[in-house]
């Protein structure tokens, strides 16, 4: 028997239902993913834009096993300089040297007019001459007068001759004698005459005590120079200053409170101002015993183990007094100065990672106007901030600024 058509669409599976209770499914799916898309797109925008900033990356300079134990400062000074001046007064009468010339032991820098010295010679030599031919002359009369009398006297013996006439021969010998004497020393005062004024001619000219480096020249030809300052005249009382390079040293005045960590042979780590990054060995010659009672210093001498033509005196320079530790080698980090930052009285960096700030704290060894050295709070390699805005904060997007 054939069922019938009611009975037949009564088994029949309907899907249409399926079909209507998956399409909501698909839609809300498809709804919350739209949903959470806006929602990501409007917190992202909502973000604020990366700050632009310049960075730069921790250097490492190696490793050592001294540590710092002081910082002071002071100056690099000559332990050799002089102010050249003349042992007579006088016009100058030509300059030899100029400012950073070389010059050497006892060569002539400058000379004064010697006109009338050449004058006064010349009349000291004439009066020498003089008397050098009046001695002459007298002792050749001595000698005669000498014979006449050994005549006399044999003739005295033998009664040919008067007594009398005898002894005016030997009265005339004496007196020879005598004038002879007188004018042996008056030869000797010329002859002193002439090396005075001979002395005085050389005064005129002006020479280096020792070799070294002019650094300043304070006179001109046609300006009087003398040896003592005059007030209120236009004398000159030197005529340049040398400086001996290689007597350089530095002199550093310590605090009295940290003195005790200063002793001789104590290496220092000295750097110029005007070379920050140059790290110059030095080592420690003698604290001056004594202290300044206003400054409450101790002045202490370091030696340069070895100079270089860059070294100036007068120079600014920055000693790290240094000790030899015993514990495993301390790592050298540099970073530029102008990354380190102030923030609640401790002294921070910003360092970057995946375009995000991160704020450390640092712990600075030793500072320069360019270069700070870190103990502590960075790794070697890592990015930091060096140039940014003044409110950056830890977590703030950053990009590199565009050079």
């Amino acid at each position: 028997m054939v069922p019938d058509k009611a009975t037949l669409d009564n088994l029949r599976i309907d899907r249409s239902a399926e079909k209507i209770r998956g399409i909501p499914r698909a839609q809300i799916a498809a709804a919350l993913i739209l949903i959470a898309a806006v929602v990501f797109a409007i917190w992202w925008l909502s973000q604020p834009a990366p700050v632009e900033v310049t960075t730069a990356t921790v250097q490492s300079l190696g490793s050592r096993t001294e540590l710092t134990l002081l910082n002071a400062t002071g100056y690099v000074v000559a332990r050799r300089e002089a102010t050249v001046s003349s042992k007579v007064t006088g016009r100058i009468a030509t300059v030899l040297m100029e400012e950073g010339m070389h010059v050497d032991d006892n060569q002539i820098l400058a000379t004064i007019d010697s006109s009338n010295v050449d004058v006064n010679l010349e009349l000291a030599n004439a009066q020498f001459e003089s008397a050098k031919k009046a001695l002459a002359e007298t002792r050749t009369n001595l000698e005669q007068a000498e014979r006449e009398l050994t005549y006399f006297r044999v003739m005295v013996e033998n009664d040919v001759l008067s007594r009398i006439q005898f002894e005016r021969a030997e009265t005339t010998t004496n007196s020879l004698r005598a004038r002879l004497e007188w004018q042996a020393a008056d030869a000797a005062v010329a002859e002193r005459q002439v090396a005075l004024w001979q002395q005085q001619l050389d005064d005129t000219v002006i020479r280096a005590p020792f070799a070294g480096i002019v650094t300043t020249k304070n006179a001109q030809p046609g300006e009087m120079i003398s040896p003592m300052s005059a007030g209120g005249s236009f004398t000159r009382s030197g005529i340049c200053t040398i400086v001996d390079m290689s007597s350089l040293e530095i002199e550093v005045d310590v605090s009295e409170s940290y003195i005790n960590r200063v002793e001789a042979e104590q290496p220092v780590l000295a750097t110029l101002d005007a070379y920050p990054d140059w790290k110059i060995p030095a080592k420690v010659i003698a604290i001056i015993p004594t202290a300044d009672r206003q400054k409450a210093t101790v002045k202490v001498r370091i030696a340069f183990i070895e100079l270089d033509p860059r070294i100036l005196p007068e120079m600014s320079v920055k000693a790290a007094f240094q000790s030899a530790g015993e514990s495993e080698n301390v790592r050298i980090l540099t970073i530029p100065a102008a990354a380190i930052r102030e923030r609640d009285g401790r002294e921070i960096v910003f360092v970057v990672a995946d375009g995000i700030a991160e704020r450390r704290a640092v712990s600075v060894a030793s500072r320069t106007k360019e270069i700070a050295e870190i103990a502590a709070g960075v790794s070697a390699g890592e990015t930091i901030v060096v140039e940014g805005p003044l409110e950056l904060a830890d977590g703030d997007r950053v990009t590199e600024k565009e050079k």
